[in-house]
């Protein structure tokens, strides 16, 4: 299974308790969707390896999880720092006016005044701000992700509707 097939669940932060448990800050919006997993994808050098779970507790946006084999606290320390994914198929199905990040990527964005721009390249995630990012005659558009900007959403037609600010537009195509 490689990353394009599964979603970034959080990342392994510590050791929790004497027996190898870890402890999991996760990335997703509602932990309560994950509490009957049974294995989690932990990413190594040589991919995207499979860990199943013997036993998980989620607290806030932690999970305590014991994996099987992994028994000792010596053990545990090697997986401090990585990143641990899920299969596509275990996101939770959302409303059809919301979106994953990685769902609008290829969908056409067209604004209410400019009408279309172009494909959607990508989502970038900064600290601040995720933006979606269109290509447009060799140009890079970046459109902030926000409420009040974010229009339509139809996974059908696959486009995403915005009201860009006013300007925002025409500053990435008049540099």
């Amino acid at each position: 299974m490689t990353k394009n097939d599964c979603f970034f669940f959080g990342k392994i932060t510590k050791t929790h308790g004497l027996k190898g448990e870890v402890t999991i800050k996760l990335d997703v919006a509602n932990p309560e969707d994950f509490t009957e997993l049974r294995y989690v994808l932990v990413e190594e050098k040589a991919g995207l390896i499979p860990y199943f779970i013997e036993n998980q507790k989620i607290s806030g946006d932690k999970m305590f999880v014991q994996l099987q084999d992994v028994k000792r606290v010596e053990q545990a320390v090697t997986f401090l720092g990585k990143a641990v994914f899920l299969p596509n198929e275990l996101m939770p199905e959302l409303a059809e006016d919301e979106f994953y990040y990685k769902e609008i990527v290829g969908f056409k964005l067209i604004d209410e005044v400019k009408g279309e721009i172009g494909e959607i390249a990508d989502v970038l995630e900064y600290p601040t701000q995720a933006v979606i990012q269109v290509m447009k005659d060799g140009k890079e558009i970046l459109i902030p992700i926000h409420d009040d900007i974010i229009q339509k959403v139809n996974k059908k037609s696959k486009t995403l509707t915005v009201r860009a600010p006013e300007g925002l537009i025409d500053m990435y195509l008049n540099m």
